[in-house]
C-alpha cells in the first residue's frame, strides 16, 4: 500500500495544474459576476484571469528558490540537518523512509542488511530486480 502512494508522487505536476485551473476560473467567474457590476471593468477571459493570478505571483508571491527569511531554502536546511545526525539516527531517518516508500528508489544492487554495501553497478547486471547480487569476492 505504503508503495502504490510513493508511485503517485509523479501525479503531483498534473494535480498541481488543475489546481492552478480551478482558482483561474474562480477568478474568471468573480471577476466577470462581481467586478463586472460594482465597478467599472471590462469582462475577462479565461486566459486572462490566468495572466491576472501569474502577474499576482510575480508581484506578491516572490519566485521559488531565492530563499526563505533568514532560514535559508529548504533544501539546504534539510542538508544541514542532515550533517547534523549521529549515523545511527541516519540510518533510523533511512528506516523510517523506507518504511513509508519501500525499498523502490533503491538500486537493485544495494543490501541493507549487508555491512558491505556496495554499489558496484556490475553486480546489479547477474541480478534481477528486487533481488540482491552477492558480495563481490
Amino acid at each position: 500500500m505504503k508503495n502504490q502512494l510513493c508511485k503517485f508522487r509523479l501525479l503531483i505536476p498534473l494535480f498541481i495544474l488543475g489546481i492552478v485551473a480551478l482558482v483561474a476560473l474562480a477568478v474568471y467567474g468573480l471577476w466577470n459576476g462581481v467586478l463586472t457590476d460594482v465597478l467599472p471593468v471590462k469582462a475577462i477571459t479565461y486566459w486572462q484571469a490566468v495572466g491576472i493570478l501569474i502577474l499576482s505571483k510575480i508581484l506578491f508571491g516572490g519566485f521559488p528558490g531565492r530563499g526563505r527569511g533568514h532560514f535559508g531554502p529548504p533544501g539546504r536546511r534539510m542538508m544541514k540537518h542532515w550533517e547534523s545526525l549521529s549515523p545511527e539516527q541516519r540510518e533510523k531517518l533511512r528506516e523510517k523512509m523506507r518504511h513509508r516508500c519501500g525499498d523502490a528508489h533503491l538500486p537493485p544492487w544495494y543490501d541493507s542488511k549487508s555491512p558491505d554495501r556496495s554499489e558496484n553497478p556490475s553486480n546489479a547486471a547477474a541480478s534481477s530486480p528486487g533481488t540482491v547480487a552477492p558480495p563481490a569476492p
